[in-house]
C-alpha cells in the first residue's frame, strides 16, 4: 500500500505568506508617517498648553509652534501648515494634512491626518 504525503506544498506556501508579507511591508512603510504625525502632534499640543491664554496672537503661535517642529526633527510640515482659526472666544489650532507614500510601482498610500487642539 502506498503512503501519501501530507502538508502544504512551496506554491501553497508562498500563497499563504505573500498577503502576509505585503501588509507587513505596507506596515514598514507606514511607520515614518506616524512616528512624523506623532511629533507634529506632540509639538502642536505642547504650544497649545504653553501658549499664554489671556495675550494670544498668532504670529507668536506660529513662531513657537515653528521652533518646536524644529527641535521635534519633523519633516515636510510647518508651522504655516496649521491654520489658527477663532472658536467662540477661544482658539484652535489644526493640523490637517496629507501624506502620500508608494508602495510598489505605481501604487500608493495616502494617509489623512487632522489634529485638533483648543487653546
Amino acid at each position: 500500500m502506498r503512503n501519501r504525503q501530507r502538508g502544504v506544498t512551496f506554491i501553497g506556501w508562498v500563497f499563504l505568506l505573500a498577503p502576509l508579507a505585503l501588509v507587513i511591508y505596507c506596515g514598514i512603510r507606514l511607520t515614518p508617517i506616524y512616528l512624523n504625525y506623532l511629533s507634529i502632534a506632540k509639538a502642536v499640543e505642547q504650544t497649545a498648553k504653553e501658549a499664554d491664554v489671556g495675550n494670544v496672537n498668532p504670529a507668536v503661535i506660529r513662531v513657537a509652534l515653528d521652533k518646536r517642529l524644529d527641535v521635534e526633527g519633523v519633516t515636510g510640515f510647518t508651522a504655516a501648515d496649521v491654520k489658527i482659526e477663532r472658536d467662540g472666544d477661544g482658539w484652535v489650532l489644526v493640523a490637517g494634512y496629507e501624506d502620500l507614500v508608494p508602495v510598489i510601482a505605481n501604487v500608493s498610500m495616502l494617509v489623512q491626518f487632522d489634529k485638533r487642539v483648543k487653546l
